[in-house]
């Protein structure tokens, strides 16, 4: 279970389309979450392998070099 506290604008226009198509608030917020969690986890694990390249912690390789590695 998931409880969320929108701003009163988002909710308002939440209520809105929810009343005028039918549907669920619920139904619409477990919408957008499906279709932006892919991003951000995306974000989230780039902004770690960042962190470790900035450490010196990841090894790093030139295109060039893993294009050859590929053919190899």
């Amino acid at each position: 279970m998931l409880w969320i506290q929108l701003p009163e604008d988002i909710e308002a226009r939440l209520e809105h389309l929810a009343k005028q198509t039918g549907r669920s608030k619920s139904s619409y917020a477990r919408e957008a979450i499906l279709e932006k969690i892919e991003d951000m986890e995306d974000i989230y694990l780039a902004e770690k392998v960042l962190e470790r390249v900035r450490k010196g912690e990841e090894e790093i390789i030139s295109a060039e070099d893993m294009w050859r590695d590929l053919e190899d």
